[in-house]
């Protein structure tokens, strides 16, 4: 991990915009006494709540509350800390980050006191990116899959792999000056099997991580069929208010309506959109156009069925015209209408249900449905927050060493595999990142954080 202090001073508002009741702007970096004087006539004992007033240039008071300095490297960034704590109104705030500024501070970048966080050995890179994720989680499961990230579960975790492999690596490499005993002592030191361990593991952390990807992004779920055959109902049901127009008339709904709900914890982003069907209206035109690019995007798609009439031509063309690889699941809707009983059918791997949006009959089907199609295993509490960079690194690190399973008999190529998962491995915690990975990641923080 990159190490340093950063020279510059920064500062920014840490809370949300808009009016609160408490507002805060933070400084880190160095000369932050002669601010903190300027600023309130005194520099404030460390970690010691202040009150204080916050002072213009003229000495007038910008505002009132609460003044807290944390020396280094005990604080945040690993650098002098000082937070404002005073009333959160829009103009205030502004004010006494201006005076900030104009006392020699600059504007901090997006995610920069995180960054410093990380380059000052506060936090890896998987707990920094787990403050992002905190923040941004959408339902409490992520939320709570966040802090266990933060806290830095994920990351020992990661570590004490990287620490097997590494022992596994040396174990390997000091045999390759006597290629004539190497083999031997390989097999001695039962590396194959350490390996196919480290490997199974690796396999089992890719596991939870999926799981933690499913609650960070949750599943794009995309709602079609014909006009009036219930989407919209559909929609409304789901997410237990009248979020669409209901009516009799074809062609209600001319574009895309999104809703997010969760079930079990996990996000799912609902979208209904325009009837599909032949038409001159030329509004109506447009909304079909964008319910087939919705289609495309979508991880699962909800074909809704009139169940009073069946599967008709006009459905038989809309299924053929799918995407191929995008999971569908037939709904045959207005089951109480047609009288059956709402029931679950497979087959040709093909998922078909018969449920009622207007009642709520077999809904309790469709949301089981739904987190099989995202393969979420329930009761799962050990989940980290994973972005898919994560993903990506552990599926890496598993090929590697799958790899080098198949290449026990030859060294050189078994070492070779072991160092190149080490190396994505390494990665996910910050060891082994390039500058440009590092300035896309905390590009996306919030300014303040």
């Amino acid at each position: 991990m990159a190490s340093g202090k950063q020279a510059d001073l920064i500062a920014a508002i840490a809370t949300a915009p808009g009016r609160g009741g408490i507002g805060v702007v933070r400084l880190s970096g160095a000369d932050l006494a002669s601010i903190a004087r300027s600023l309130t006539g005194s520099l404030p004992k460390p970690r010691l709540a202040t009150l204080a007033r916050f002072l213009d240039a003229a000495g007038a008071e910008i505002d009132e509350g609460i003044a807290l300095y944390f020396p280094a490297p005990h604080s945040y960034t690993g650098e002098d800390v000082l937070e404002l704590q005073g009333h959160g109104g829009p103009v205030v705030l502004q004010l006494l980050l201006r005076r900030c500024l104009e006392l020699g501070a600059r504007l901090a970048e997006p995610g920069e006191f995180t960054r410093r966080a990380y380059l000052n050995d506060k936090l890896d890179l998987a707990q920094a990116e787990a403050v992002a994720d905190l923040i941004e989680a959408s339902t409490a499961a992520a939320a709570r899959s966040a802090v266990r990230s933060l806290s830095g579960e994920f990351s020992r975790t990661v570590h004490v792999l990287v620490e097997r492999l590494i022992a596994l690596r040396m174990l390997v490499e000091a045999t390759l000056d006597f290629p004539e005993e190497g083999i031997d002592f390989l097999k001695k030191s039962d590396a194959v099997g350490q390996l196919a361990s480290l490997a199974g593991d690796v396999g089992k952390l890719l596991g939870v991580a999926r799981q933690g990807s499913l609650l960070r992004n949750g599943l794009h779920v995309v709602l079609i069929g014909q006009p009036n055959v219930g989407k919209s109902s559909l929609l409304n049901r789901l997410a237990g208010e009248e979020r669409a127009i209901v009516t009799a008339v074809p062609g209600t709904t001319r574009d895309a309506l999104r809703e997010t709900i969760q079930v079990n914890g996990i996000p799912l982003h609902i979208v209904d959109t325009a009837g599909l069907r032949d038409t001159e209206d030329e509004v109506e035109r447009l909304g079909i156009a964008r319910s087939w690019k919705e289609i495309e995007r979508a991880d699962v798609v909800l074909h809704l069925l009139d169940a009073r009439v069946g599967r008709t031509p006009a459905d038989q063309a809309i299924a053929a015209r799918l995407p191929p690889g995008i999971e569908q699941i037939a709904l045959f809707n207005k089951c109480d209408l047609a009288g059956h009983t709402s029931h679950r059918e497979e087959s040709a791997n093909r998922v078909a249900l018969w449920l009622s949006a207007k009642t709520g009959e077999g809904m309790g089907a469709l949301e089981r449905e739904l987190l099989r199609v995202a393969g979420w295993q329930a009761g799962t509490e050990d989940v980290f927050l994973a972005r898919e960079r994560h993903l990506i690194a552990l599926e890496k690190a598993l090929a590697n060493l799958q790899a080098a399973q198949a290449r026990s008999d030859h060294t050189e190529l078994f070492a070779e595999e072991l160092r190149l998962a080490q190396e994505a491995l390494g990665g996910i915690t910050g060891e082994f990142t390039p500058d440009d990975l590092l300035g896309e990641i905390f590009s996306r923080f919030c300014i303040g954080k």
